[in-house]
């Protein structure tokens, strides 16, 4: 049985994820959007945002909480920060990369593609090349941990790039931020998304963006979009405290109590801490029972893992799922193109002992299902 007390399946997953029964709890109470104390809630939730990325307002910041799951906010940064005529550069070697590129062109909006396979991180010096050739690029875009994979891109190098040839640096770090280190300074970051039911630790409900100041001001009139105007979100935020639509008030406030989680866990740094024991403890049992990564350990983060499907002919993956659901333990099918994978996820409210909790069950579930070769090949 789990090791975590609860009756829920333990979701070793990206999102959502297993949450904390006091996160839980705190959506257990209705306040109106208008109501002093949510909007007293919203104006600390995007402080502590803020805070949680080393920043604050007097550094030039920015955090804008706007309705819809993370690709709402991965939308909106692409409909606004590139003004009409404007060019993006989108870096993808993953499913997620690919999810902007798609965006853009719903939207129509000019675009080039630096790609690379899904087991090679991007090349700053690709980005260096492709914005040296192409004056007509405005902005580059990049996902930080490209959970088709679990693959960490480096977002501080690929920064320090775009800030040298002066365009607009956009990152996607919906599956990294809070348990990942990294400089937002030093990456030379405008525009960031993440959403309440990642790292952080809440439940689905909305995205953040944390953006600098200047760059929000910039795409005052660029939006494509009512709803995903990020510049009208922030200003009514600043303006009043006040959504301009419905907000997420359940979700905001068990974000809330998520935040004072994560700080008393030592910010994000404590989180990676756990994260990364999690991932170190399923690795060390996976390969104990012959599995066999997708990534070499170099690039692996500890967010999510790809793990290659056994060849032998008794594995079916969706067998592998039901029989692991049935025993409490929920996984990720693979997203991988170029490989047949399944995935683990080592975030949300789990410990070590819920990871070796799960490896006993993947060892009866291979027994069960006859399974005595778990190599790829």
């Amino acid at each position: 049985m789990p090791a975590t007390a609860s009756t829920d399946k333990l979701l070793f997953t990206p999102g959502p994820l297993t949450t904390s029964m006091s996160v839980k709890q705190a959506m257990l109470r209705d306040l109106g959007s208008r109501d002093a104390e949510f909007i007293a809630t919203v104006r600390r939730v995007r402080s502590r945002l803020l805070a949680a990325a080393g920043l604050s307002r007097q550094d030039g910041y920015e955090a804008v909480l706007l309705q819809g799951s993370g690709t709402y906010g991965i939308e909106a940064v692409l409909t606004c920060a590139v003004p009409p005529g404007g060019k993006w550069l989108a870096v993808a070697n993953g499913t997620y990369g690919e999810r902007m590129v798609k965006i853009l062109r719903m939207h129509r909006i000019d675009h080039a593609v630096i790609r690379a396979p899904e087991n090679q991180p991007t090349d700053p010096t690709a980005v260096d090349a492709a914005l040296a050739t192409d004056p007509a690029i405005t902005a580059v875009a990049v996902v930080h941990c490209e959970t088709t994979t679990g693959l960490m891109n480096p977002v501080e190098q690929i920064g320090r790039v775009v800030h040298q040839h002066g365009r607009t640096f956009f990152v996607d770090s919906m599956s990294a931020f809070g348990a990942v280190e990294f400089g937002f300074r030093a990456a030379h970051i405008d525009f960031l998304v993440s959403s309440s039911n990642k790292c952080i630790e809440g439940v689905p409900g909305f995205s953040f963006c944390i953006a600098r100041r200047e760059a929000l001001l910039a795409s005052e009139t660029w939006s494509r979009t009512l709803v995903l105007d990020l510049c009208a979100q922030w200003k009514g935020l600043d303006a009043d405290g006040q959504f301009r639509f419905t907000p997420p008030t359940h979700a905001i406030l068990a974000f809330d109590q998520a935040l004072s989680e994560l700080e008393a866990e030592g910010g994000p740094a404590g989180r990676a801490a756990r994260y990364s024991a999690c991932h170190r403890t399923l690795v060390a049992g996976m390969k104990a029972m012959g599995f066999e990564m997708f990534l070499p350990p170099e690039i692996q983060g500890h967010i999510i893992t790809s793990f290659r499907c056994p060849a032998d002919p008794n594995f079916q993956f969706d067998a592998f799922y039901r029989h692991l659901s049935d025993r409490g333990y929920v996984i990720y099918p693979g997203k991988v193109s170029q490989a047949d994978c399944f995935r683990i996820g080592t975030i949300g409210r789990l410990t070590q002992a819920d990871v070796t909790s799960l490896l006993d069950a993947i060892a009866d579930v291979l027994s069960e299902m006859g399974i005595t070769n778990t190599s790829a090949s």
